[in-house]
């Protein structure tokens, strides 16, 4: 759905920055909630429904030890790679050019809050939403996340091509950059199921996440290089303490409730 309006961006020659371009991006970023909401209606009965939209709006389910996990982890990746940074030799972390500029253009700070409140609301209601349960039911923990990470990386590859996208602008194509990031993205997608399964599922929560972590790769700026290896690192301890199976203590996969179940 998302590349049904993207792709006839790249072959007209539509940027971002014009209103037609806008339209375009934002139309190709509500494709996955539109399309986890849609299916959630198709697949599930009113108890189902009902979890879903609980998912989305309860702040209990994360909760305070929760949030402060949610608000640790990406600032603390983030910090980690300036001090990985420092150590190297580098320049360590520095602030972002929306931070950097905030003192004579206020206005400047608007991309990072952009990156982090629509695209991650747009989103997630259908990656994590719909799709990971889905997938949780037929596969671990860990399965479900890097065929979800797979395709959420893909997903991003028509940004690429396209004018006044971070990814067409700052990235570019087949470059060290690109790879970093289409990777990277693969990495995050078994850190925010870890967060998910362990949050009751909490749709707002992994919303909350996807957000700070766009919004500190926007202030403070750190080497991807080191950044996105991290994430990798992650991982692995993850996998270490909390097996690939649930990612969490217990010993099955949380599920949404299901038309079968009684």
């Amino acid at each position: 759905m998302t590349w049904v309006f993207w792709l006839p961006a790249i072959v007209l020659g539509v940027s971002f920055d014009s209103a037609t371009g806008a339209l375009l991006l934002l139309a190709g970023l509500a494709s996955p909630g539109v399309a986890g909401i849609a299916f959630v209606y198709l697949v599930y009965d009113e108890r189902g429904r009902a979890d879903f939209w609980n998912r989305v709006t309860n702040v209990r389910r994360f909760g305070t030890r929760g949030f402060a996990v949610i608000l640790l982890v990406p600032l603390g990746v983030t910090l980690l790679a300036g001090v990985v940074d420092l150590l190297a030799g580098g320049a360590g972390p520095a602030w972002g050019e929306g931070v950097s500029r905030f003192g004579v253009d206020p206005l400047a700070i608007l991309p990072a809050l952009f990156f982090a409140t629509l695209p991650p609301l747009l989103e997630e209601l259908g990656w994590r939403g719909y799709a990971l349960d889905r997938l949780q039911l037929r596969w671990s923990a860990l399965s479900a996340s890097v065929i979800l990470g797979v395709v959420w990386s893909v997903w991003h590859l028509p940004l690429f091509f396209i004018e006044g996208s971070y990814q067409h602008d700052s990235v570019g194509f087949a470059t060290t950059e690109f790879w970093l990031f289409t990777l990277g993205i693969v990495a995050l997608s078994p850190t925010f199921t870890w967060i998910y399964n362990n949050t009751e599922r909490s749709i707002l929560g992994i919303i909350l996440l996807h957000g700070w972590v766009n919004f500190t790769a926007e202030v403070i700026v750190v080497p991807e290089i080191i950044y996105y290896p991290l994430w990798f690192v992650l991982v692995g301890v993850l996998v270490a303490v909390w097996g690939a199976k649930t990612l969490t203590t217990a010993d099955e996969v949380p599920h949404p409730p299901l038309p079968a179940d009684s």
